[in-house]
Formats: structure tokens, sequence, C-alpha cells
């Protein structure tokens, strides 16, 4: 079977499929994280990062390609999230960028725009590494421009670019020691890997296996443009509960003291503030899904019973006269816009605690989010807008966000940048160093300055046996990281910390601040805080209960 033209509806039924089947398969790429910690989540991230993109092609399917390729490229920048999920959307932005003016595209053609997306990619990256995504990307895109010399059949070639981008992911270790010494390939390359056979599958019209159920398909979409919508039966102002709200609750110990949860207590609490809801609840959260008028007093109510987190609340009124057309007037008026300061700051944090502390010390807005769960470019544009500032400074405090956050301040129209905090102690004393009264050069040079005078540690766990470093390290080990690299473990959390701090604190060391995660007694931060004492006591200790999730203690040191 032979395919010398690719138009955007199969382009569109291509990136389902490839969605679907990396969708299929992200959990298996969140286990190939180098780093044994709890916090592998490349596969979650390019996972969300392409089911943007894929929702963004389904609400635009047509059969102009570049059209297509545009509409994938939008959901997929706004919905980028870590580091593998930014560049999986800067190859396809430099891609759809390639043939955004062509209505059909040829194997030549494909093959350029894999090139081109790959060109994209390499030039978002500060400081490209080979054995990455990156690579797989190159070498599949290299072998593809090359088989398209001989031929022009887009099947031909899309199957060289699958079977380079394989043997591309197996040589990966050899360009990464530490893939090799922990004995994975690379997550981001793997994923990629995945959407390619997506790709390839919809073309030839195979069913790859563990795909999970279909997404409709395209031309059952396309079909549908030409009746009726079912949103047309109804007039916008009818709908009686106007906010599609969705969020989760992470259970602390001391509010389930004072409010004991029920399941059943807790739907049929909720259930009186709206309709559609749904509630799942297990040992650690309850999820909810409900449609209200008081999308706030359903949040509050959540919030007796623990840290909020992943929240989403949509406007459906505005939702449905956009589908159907109409200009729709606002039931309510909208409040005047407030005059802008002068700076705003962003944190993005994890832990009630640490989101306060930020809180405390100047941040206008901390948005929920790190370790496995990344925000998204679109989550960072929405907090720039919010702060509503001529100037405004982002704080990721994670490394796998910096991306993310730079992607945000490119696209916000708003004067922003982003100071690159990895970890929420770099955070916390690049805020610190923030003065109002001098302008954004010298604050960003302060605060970049300030992230240099603090050092980070912290305690996880294990969460499968691995050896790197030098460490032979076992499922559930207690994991001491200085400064991103592991140095010590321990079966035991406590000792954990304090061989860490041992390593850490010098003589130079004056100041350590003490992060408790949510998993953290009142017994075990006080042996912490007396094995401080005693072994160093020139040190001054503040403690702060972070309520941080994954990491037992976060330890800054200055």
């Amino acid at each position: 079977m032979l395919m010398k033209q690719l138009n955007g509806t199969r382009f569109a039924e291509m990136v389902i499929q490839g969605a679907n089947h990396l969708s299929a398969n992200a959990k298996y790429v969140d286990s190939l994280n180098v780093f044994p910690v709890p916090d592998g989540d490349t596969g979650t991230n390019m996972n969300l990062s392409m089911t943007s993109g894929a929702k963004e092609v389904k609400a635009n399917v047509q059969e102009h390609i570049g059209k297509v390729g545009t509409a994938l490229s939008k959901g997929l920048l706004m919905g980028a999230r870590g580091n593998s999920g930014v560049i999986l959307s800067q190859l396809f932005r430099g891609f759809a960028k390639n043939i955004e003016s062509k209505p059909a595209i040829g194997g030549k053609e494909f093959a350029a725009a894999l090139e081109a997306g790959v060109e994209t990619a390499y030039k978002a990256v500060m400081k490209p590494v080979e054995g990455t995504i990156l690579t797989v990307a190159k070498d599949a895109a290299r072998k593809g421009v090359q088989v398209s010399k001989s031929t022009d059949d887009i099947i031909e070639i899309l199957e060289a670019v699958v079977v380079e981008s394989k043997a591309s992911l197996k040589r990966t270790p050899d360009l990464l020691p530490v893939l090799k010494e922990v004995g994975v390939v690379d997550s981001g390359g793997q994923g990629l890997v995945f959407v390619y056979e997506g790709f390839l599958a919809e073309l030839k019209g195979e069913q790859l296996p563990d795909t999970p159920e279909a997404l409709p398909s395209m031309n059952d979409l396309v079909s549908a443009e030409h009746h009726k919508s079912v949103q047309s039966h109804i007039n916008t102002e009818d709908i009686e509960f106007g906010y599609c709200t969705e969020f989760m609750v992470r259970f602390e110990e001391e509010k389930l003291a004072r409010n004991s949860f029920r399941e059943e207590t807790f739907r049929q609490d909720l259930s009186q503030y709206g309709d559609s809801l749904l509630v799942i609840a297990d040992e650690d959260v309850v999820k909810v899904h409900i449609h209200s008028e008081q999308p706030g007093t359903c949040l509050s109510y959540g919030q007796k019973y623990g840290n909020l987190i992943n929240i989403k609340i949509e406007n459906m009124r505005l939702q449905h006269s956009t589908i159907v057309g109409e200009t729709h007037t606002p039931l309510v008026a909208p409040n005047p816009k407030k005059d802008k300061k002068e700076y705003g700051i962003i944190a993005v944090s994890m832990g009630s605690g640490i989101a306060e502390l930020f809180r405390s010390i100047g941040a206008h807005s901390v948005i929920e989010g790190g370790q496995t769960m990344n925000p998204s470019t679109e989550d960072i544009v929405n907090a720039i807008e919010e702060v509503n500032a001529e100037k405004v400074f982002i704080l990721p405090n994670n490394k796998n966000i910096i991306m993310a956050a730079k992607q945000a301040a490119e696209v916000s129209g708003t004067e922003a940048v982003v100071i690159e905090s990895k970890t929420v102690p770099q955070g916390l004393s690049a805020l610190l160093a923030f003065n109002p009264g001098t302008g954004i050069d010298a604050n960003q040079a302060a605060m970049a300055e300030a992230m240099n005078h603090v050092k980070t540690g912290q305690i996880t766990f294990a969460v499968r046996d691995t050896s790197i470093d030098g460490l032979e390290i076992e499922k559930d080990d207690y994991m001491g990281i200085n400064e991103g690299k592991i140095i010590v473990k321990s079966k035991e959390k406590t000792a954990c910390a304090r061989e860490l701090l041992a390593k850490m604190l010098d003589e130079d060391s004056e100041i350590l601040t003490i992060l408790l995660g949510e998993d953290v007694s009142e017994e075990e931060a006080e042996a912490i805080s007396t094995f401080v004492e005693e072994n160093f006591p020139d040190v001054e200790i503040e403690i702060h209960n972070g309520q941080q999730p994954l990491y037992s203690f976060i330890f800054a040191i200055e």
C-alpha cells in the first residue's frame, strides 16, 4: 500500500493513535526514570502533553494539514509539562511551522517537517544533552530524510523513522553513562518511539497491542460537522450550574481528626451545591467532579479534610456559547479590571505548609505542583494573568519545570522573568533577595546570586532496587540527596537524615531550615533537631511544617 499524500484528516487520526499508544504505555515510560525516587514522571508528563495536543486536534479536524498541525502545536504548547513535555511540544512546533501553509504533504515534505521539528527542539534547550529524546528525534528524522530521497511513499518513510528511532533509543546508554549504569534507555526517547509507533499503526491500519479503547474516529467527527450540534438545542442561559469544577483533596491527619471523613456524607454534603457530582475516594485522596454555581464553596468544603490539589474550573456557559456560535452576554457583569501592580511573584510548590511559607515572604501566587505533578505551560500562563502585574518573576523550584516556565513567559504577553530555582530552598532564598525598590534586571541578578548561597538536602525513598554512584539501593530504602546526588542510604528515615546532615553541615554552616514532610512525626522532627543541636551547636535551626509529599525532609543550609 502506497501513500504519497497526507492530508489533515488522516494526520489527525495519526495524532490520536500516537496519543493513545503513549497513554497506554505511560507507566512503563515512568519506570525508566534513572533515579529510583518516587517522581519518575516522564511518561506522565509526555502523556498529559500529547493528550492536550490531541484534544486540540480533535476540535480542529479538517482537510488542510497545515491547520491541523497548528492545532497540534497549540495544544502541545499549552499542555506541555516537564522537560520531556516541553521538548515534545517543540518537536511538533517546528514540524507544524514547516507545513503550516500546505493543504497536504508528500513524503519528502513529511521528512523535512520532522527534521525542522528537531532543529526547533534543539534551539529550545539551553544545553542539549545527547542520549536523550533529542538524539532519538534527530536520528529518526535524518533517516526519514535519507529514505525520502529514494521514495515519496510516506508509509515507507515512517517505517524507516520508527525503525531508526528504536535503534537510536537502544544506543542512548552508550551516550549517557548514567543510563548504562542503571540499565535503562532514555525515558523521553522511549515516549517518542511510542508516539511514532502510533502514527505508523494508523497509516497501516494496524491495531497496536495494549492500546486503550479508541477515541472517537476522525470520520465520525468530520461527519458530525454537517449536523446540528446537541448544544444548539439549549440556550446558554438555561444552564443552571455554570462551572465544571474538578479537584482533589489529599487527606491530612490533623484535619481528619477534627472532621471525620465518610465518603457517603462527603458526597451528600456536596450534592447541595450542584449536579453531575462524582466523588471517588481512597485512603489518601478524594477526587471530585461537580457542576456548580459555587465552585469556591465546594473547594472550601473539601479543604476541611486536607490539601487541595489538581484544581480545574471551567465556565460552561462560555464554552457553550462558543460551540453554538452565540454572542453571549454574561449573566453577571464582570468586575472592573484592577490596576496592575508593578511586580508579581509566582512560585511553584508541593505541600500546603511550603505554599504558605512562600506567600508569607512575598509570593503573590503559588501553583500547586512539583515532583510527579509538573504544572503545564497553560497553568503558569494563567497564574501570570491572575497576578495582574507589569513585571512578573517565576520561581519553578524544580529543574523539570524550568522549561515550561520559560515557555509560559514567552507566550504570556507580560514581561516575565524565570529565576531558574531547581529546589524549594533555592526558591525561598531567591524570594528573600527580592527588592521592590530596584529594577527587574537588578532583582534578577540578586535573586540568582542568592541561590548560590544555599545548599539543598532531601530525604526520600527508593521505588525500586538499583545501583548508582557506588550505592546498592533496595526498594523502600531511604535515600539522602545532596544537591541532586544520592550520597547516603538507610533502612530508617531519621538515620538517613542524620547521616546526610553530617555530610552537608560544616564549619561555614550558619542556618539550617528544615521542611517537614507529611509523613514526619513530632518525635522524628525532634530527633533531627536534637542531633543538630548536639553535634553542630553553632548552627541556628528553623523548622517549618512543609506538608510536602514524597520527601520526608527538605534541608536548606546557609
